[in-house]
């Protein structure tokens, strides 16, 4: 993708199945789960680079010695900082010493059986380090006590806020971190009490009530409760003090979760192929936690998954499988080659067949297997060609050899030349930074002869193609660039995990509102509007995404000249084409991935068609805010 944009968290639990002494003994050292850990969030890294968090908690010490152990750290490194914070009190200790499993248990940070990781990419509350996860609730009854982490957007957190002040709590912010934690808390401290009172009348005494109930908690109800209102994208984690942990996903499975287990360790994270390297197992052995279902792991080792949600229609991000999720998954890698495959067709319709003019590239780096994807369709094109002139005959080794000389012109053309964050750049200094964001490979191309062909992953926003890749590119002296996106064209915020709230940030938008006043349409523009501010008044949970009208009165190539246009900066030379992936293509290369709200505006939850609404409304109002 060429513009950066903030997306969803990264999530790791790992809770070590064996006591310490075990692995000090196959493995060398009791720290077997903080090195897994490491990697665990260190392959997940792509996932959040605004903060970094862990936490542990030690089974059965006795009382007075900290059980749960937690580092936070919001620097432009920070799952180094986490670790170095980690490890930090170890430096020094004399090995003998520190690597006596009870002596370092009782007396050094994180020499737990369990863990919770996170990787946050910031969509609300700025970098603060208070909205890192895990976030705490702390309590002196271990089964009270309740850390927590997710991948989560939830559109709802007014509601849920009102929700916790009407059964007397007293949120201290509001944000669905806050939200979620008290909500989480509340259920945990309700069922708690329950017990509580149930062994009290049975005439149990309250240091054995204590230990019963760290037995008898019903996760599976706690989180059930606890999500009953939730509408939004999660996938939640949560530590209790005792020792159960948990794992839960949305009903629609928008936001991915995974798991392996075995008699050693049970480890869950937001993708498969992390759990896959990590831990040295086939895909075969990492499961899926199913939409509206929690991985339950409890602290006598029993491993459940389990339903806490009736699961809905399945919607899983398809955004994930185009450019978020690590393209290592084994699916994930099919799904994008044949992404770039359906584009084939099309890309020869826009050159016009003309192959020996035409070099073929990918905007570094999510963009390359799309790209080999593309090439493959390609090169079966170019064989059809050459079956049907051969099929002919009448061919004398000259003209065979003219046929096969014809070949797909592959070049690396863009290089990503420093590591520059545009995106957090001052105003007034990007003009200047984002033309030096990309280098080019001089001498690829023929001058005034060549079309460049070149495919991205996705067009968001545009502002980095207009500004920085394309005037690059133009450099290059192609005749015409032809810019190709493997998905399809993003007209609706995201709402469920990814920063994309506001609705004049997105090119297609900006696009379909300059069509509709060069056809003398600003009428719609008012009646959208009007439409967008009654439906979200209304108090039932369905409303109309009526931005859809958007777009209903263009064609997506309508829309894709438009803008051609409107990210062809004035000083460039080449003539200027941009091509997008179809809705229908996206479905043949993700068919169980359906969650296209991006392209579509079909939100699989209510909560998503008043954000869509909202966002309008805000556009027009000039409020420049999210929308949920």
């Amino acid at each position: 993708m060429s513009d950066s944009i903030q997306h969803e968290c990264g999530i790791a639990l790992l809770r070590l199945k064996k006591p310490l002494q075990y692995y000090q003994e196959k493995y060398g050292t009791w720290r077997y789960g903080l090195q897994k850990m490491y990697l665990l969030m260190e392959k997940q890294h792509n996932r959040g680079q605004d903060g970094a968090g862990i936490a542990s908690v030690k089974f059965d010490l006795p009382p007075g010695y900290r059980y749960i152990d937690r580092a936070r750290n919001n620097t432009s490194a920070p799952i180094k900082g986490v670790f170095a914070e980690v490890y930090a009190p170890m430096n020094g200790i004399e090995e003998e010493k520190l690597n006596d499993v009870e002596w370092a248990k009782q007396n050094l940070p994180f020499a737990g059986e369990l863990f919770l990781g996170h990787l946050r990419y910031g969509t609300y509350g700025g970098g603060s380090i208070n909205y890192v996860h895990p976030q705490i609730r702390a309590n002196n009854w271990k089964s009270r006590t309740l850390v927590m982490a997710g991948n989560f957007n939830l559109t709802n957190t007014r509601e849920l806020f009102n929700l916790l002040i009407s059964l007397g709590q007293h949120p201290q912010d509001l944000s669905d971190t806050v939200t979620v934690l008290e909500k989480f808390g509340h259920f945990l401290d309700d069922a708690n009490q329950k017990l509580f009172r149930q062994y009290k009348d049975a005439g149990h005494p309250n240091i054995e009530i204590s230990q019963l109930i760290a037995q008898h908690l019903d996760l599976a109800q706690i989180i059930s409760e606890a999500t009953k209102d939730f509408d939004g994208g999660y996938a939640m984690a949560g530590l209790i003090g005792h020792g159960d942990g948990f794992v839960a996903r949305d009903p629609w499975g928008i936001r991915p979760a995974f798991y392996m287990d075995n008699d050693e360790v049970t480890v869950i994270a937001s993708e498969r192929p992390v759990i896959q390297t990590v831990m040295n197992v086939k895909a075969e052995d990492v499961h899926e936690i199913k939409p509206g279902y929690a991985l339950i792991v409890r602290k006598n080792g029993t491993v459940q998954h389990i339903q806490v949600r009736q699961p809905e229609e399945r919607h899983s991000c398809s955004f994930e499988r185009i450019y978020f999720s690590r393209g290592t998954d084994k699916d994930i890698y099919r799904e994008r080659l044949k992404l770039g495959e359906l584009l084939s067709p099309q890309i020869e319709k826009a050159i016009d067949g003309d192959f020996d003019h035409t070099v073929f590239s990918f905007i570094p780096n999510t963009a390359e297997t799309a790209f080999y994807g593309m090439v493959k369709g390609l090169e079966r094109t170019l064989d059809e060609r050459r079956i049907e002139q051969l099929v002919h005959g009448g061919h004398d080794e000259t003209s065979i050899r003219e046929i096969m000389r014809h070949r797909i012109r592959v070049e690396k053309i863009a290089v990503k030349d420093i590591k520059l964050r545009t995106f957090i750049a001052q105003e007034s200094a990007r003009a200047d930074l984002v033309p030096h964001v990309y280098d080019i490979t001089y001498g690829t191309l023929r001058e005034n002869v060549d079309t460049l062909v070149v495919i991205d992953d996705s067009i968001v926003r545009g502002t980095t193609l207009r500004d920085s890749i394309l005037r690059i590119l133009d450099r290059l002296g192609p005749k015409c660039i032809v810019v190709v996106s493997s998905s399809p064209q993003v007209r609706y915020p995201d709402c469920y995990g990814i920063d994309m709230a506001r609705m004049e940030d997105l090119i297609a938008f900006r696009a379909a509102i300059a069509l509709i006043k060069e056809r003398g349409m600003r009428h719609l523009i008012t009646d959208v509007y009007e439409a967008c501010k009654l439906e979200n008044a209304r108090e039932e949970r369905q409303v109309e995404n009526c931005v859809q009208r958007i777009y209903a009165p263009f064609t997506a190539e309508e829309l894709s000249e438009e803008m051609s246009r409107m990210l062809r900066h004035p000083d460039m030379r080449a003539e200027l084409r941009i091509e997008f992936q179809s809705v229908e293509n996206l479905h043949i290369a993700c068919p169980n991935d359906t969650g296209d709200w991006y392209f579509t505006g079909n939100y699989p939850t209510p909560g998503g068609n008043r954000v869509a609404n909202q966002a309008y409304i805000n556009y027009i109002e000039g409020n420049h805010c999210r929308a949920y």
